[in-house]
C-alpha cells in the first residue's frame, strides 16, 4: 500500500498536529487551495479544540466511534459519518477517543494562507501563512491570550 492509502499504518514520524498524541500524515501533496491528513487516535488521545477564522474543514469518519465537541456539546460519531466544521466559533471542534479501539478518520480542508486559528481550551492564538517572514522561516505566530479575556 502507498502511504497515501487510508489504510496505510505508515505514519509521518513528525510533530503531532493533533496536539493530544494522535497518529497523522497528510493524504498526497497538498495542493494551494485543498488538503487532506488522516488521523488515528488510540483510546485516550485527543485533537485538540480549536476553530479556523479561514479555513473550513470536513471530517470522515473512516474506523471506530470518535467523540466529537463542538460548541453544542459532545456526541458519539460512527464509522461512515461526514461532519462540516465552517470557519469562525460555529466551527469549533475536538475529536477524542474514549473507546478501546483506535478511531481514525480524515480531515480535508482549504488552507487559506494566511490563517489565524484559536485555541480556546489552550488561551492560544496562532497566525500562519505558507509564506517567509523577517525570522526567514514561515510565518508560525503563536499568541497567548490573557485569561482575563480567554
Amino acid at each position: 500500500m502507498s502511504d497515501d492509502n487510508v489504510w496505510s499504518n505508515e505514519w509521518e514520524p513528525s510533530e503531532d498536529w493533533s496536539g493530544g498524541g494522535g497518529r497523522s500524515k497528510r493524504l498526497s501533496p497538498r495542493g494551494d487551495v485543498v488538503g487532506a491528513s488522516l488521523y488515528e487516535l488510540d483510546r485516550g488521545n485527543f485533537v485538540v479544540y480549536h476553530f479556523h477564522h479561514g479555513a473550513e474543514e470536513l471530517m470522515i469518519v473512516l474506523r471506530g466511534t470518535p467523540t466529537l465537541r463542538t460548541p453544542e456539546g459532545e456526541r458519539v460519531l460512527a464509522e461512515g459519518e461526514v461532519v462540516h466544521f465552517p470557519a469562525g466559533p460555529d466551527g469549533a471542534h475536538a475529536v477524542s477517543n474514549e473507546s478501546d479501539l483506535a478511531a481514525r478518520f480524515v480531515m480535508v480542508s482549504d488552507h487559506p494562507s494566511p490563517e489565524v486559528v484559536e485555541y480556546p481550551d489552550l488561551g492560544q492564538i496562532t497566525a500562519q501563512a505558507r509564506t517567509g517572514s523577517q525570522t526567514g522561516e514561515r510565518l508560525w505566530l503563536v499568541h497567548d491570550v490573557p485569561s482575563d479575556e480567554a
